[in-house]
This record gives structure tokens, C-alpha cells and sequence, in this order.
């Protein structure tokens, strides 16, 4: 639809109404003028997405990446696709150095195992790590994931190219999504908003956010603060 067709967000923010009796004038006018905006965020995400749906074919993926899946099966990204175009894939924080998994990268997880079952009737949906898979598959059933599909990337080709592996051994997340063309495997779309892309004083974070952690606690009065990064254990 063009946004010609659209009704104005004022017109449409107008037809409100107030969920509870007893909001002053001023909470009304200003929840009035933040709904207008909120409908305008709405359609702004609408525009993004129809955006990143129009883009161009991208580059084919000539390196013949190889991953071990939760079998021990040795396989290659096109035998991740199973009986789909579309491969949905995250990069997580789980080195075979590192003791526990990324906190922030296991929150997102969390989040996607809850949609998995549904994302998995159109798309097919992987989570890449470092670690051995066994050790992957080990940690999800402590967090009681049930619906993740876990992969190890064989070697450090990958992680390297997709420049998510550090020289001295740090990773960082990555988001991306490949489209199946014939015989071969093409990039769709990679998150690819970095930590220098971040804005005075936010978090850095890509978009869209694949966990409602973010969202949630922005509803709050509180907003996230300065200590809102999850933890993977919490005290009683």
C-alpha cells in the first residue's frame, strides 16, 4: 500500500480509547500524541521490511563452508536448508574457549526457541557456533530449549569471513539469512550495523531486535538503564 492510500496517524490516533476512567488532560494530550507516533513507528518498521524484502539478488557464496550438525554429520550450507529456499541463521557468542556462552546472545536465543517451532514452517533455522556441537546441544538443555537447531562451523573460515572472529579471539554476533537459487546459496541479508554505528549514548544493537528484551523494558517507566544486560544465573 502506498503511504498516499494511508489514513493520517492523527485521524487514526483520534479514535482512541482511554483503557482506564480518571487520566488527567494532560496524560490524555500527551498519550494521544504519542499514539500518532507509535502508529507512524509501526509503519516505519512496515516500510523497512518491504524494503529488505526488494532487495537485489546477493553475491553467491562461492567458499565451500563446512559445518558439523547435530548428528556429527559433516555438511555444507546448502544441506541446511532441508526443504526450504530460506536459511535463517544466528552466530552466537560460544567460543570453545570461552567457559559459558555470551548472556545477551543466550537471552536472544531464549526468545527465538519460544518462536522456533513457528519460524520453522517457512524457513528453515540454525544456530551457529564455535563450540563443539555436543557442548552447544549441552548448554540448551540446561536452559530447557527444546525447539533450536544447534551447528558448528568446522574451522574459523567462516567466522573470519563474516568478520564476526576477532585476530585475538573475541566473536561477535551475527544475523543472517540465505536464499537457496538452484544449485547454489546466495546471501539474502546480514545484520550489519556494527558497534561503531551505535548512537550517542544507546546501546549498541542491530535491527530488528530478534528478542523482546529490549522492547519490553522500554515500555517500562524505568526504561533499561544502565543495568539491564541479562545474566545467565540470577540469585535468589
Amino acid at each position: 500500500m502506498s503511504d498516499a492510500a494511508l489514513v493520517p496517524t492523527d485521524i487514526l490516533a483520534a479514535k482512541r480509547r482511554a483503557p482506564f476512567p480518571g487520566e488527567s488532560a494532560e496524560y490524555a494530550a500527551a498519550r494521544l500524541a504519542l499514539l500518532a507516533d507509535e502508529i507512524e513507528f509501526r509503519r516505519h518498521e512496515t516500510r523497512v521490511s518491504a524494503s529488505r524484502r526488494a532487495l537485489p539478488p546477493g553475491p553467491v557464496i562461492e567458499k565451500d563452508y563446512r559445518f558439523h550438525d547435530a548428528n556429527g554429520e559433516d555438511v555444507g550450507l546448502i544441506d541446511l536448508f532441508g526443504d526450504h529456499d530460506t536459511l535463517i541463521t544466528y552466530f552466537w557468542m560460544y567460543g570453545p574457549t570461552r567457559e559459558r556462552p555470551c548472556p545477551m546472545c543466550t537471552n536472544m536465543l531464549g526468545a527465538v526457541n519460544g518462536n522456533a517451532t513457528d519460524i520453522k514452517q517457512r524457513a528453515a533455522l540454525k544456530i551457529f557456533g564455535r563450540s563443539p556441537v555436543e557442548r552447544q546441544v549441552a548448554f540448551a538443555g540446561e536452559r530447557g530449549w527444546t525447539a533450536l537447531d544447534f551447528v558448528q562451523t568446522v574451522g574459523d573460515d567462516y567466522a573470519t569471513d563474516l568478520g564476526v572472529l576477532s585476530p585475538d579471539g573475541s566473536e561477535s554476533p551475527a544475523l543472517v539469512v540465505f536464499r537457496r537459487d538452484g544449485d547454489s546459496v546466495r546471501l539474502f541479508w546480514s545484520g550489519e550495523m556494527r558497534l561503531e554505528m551505535a548512537d550517542p549514548g544507546q546501546d549498541p544493537r542491530g535491527a530488528p531486535d530478534i528478542a523482546a528484551l529490549w522492547t519490553m523494558l522500554d515500555i517500562t517507566p524505568e526504561g533499561r538503564g544502565n543495568d539491564w544486560y541479562p545474566k545467565l544465573e540470577y540469585g535468589q
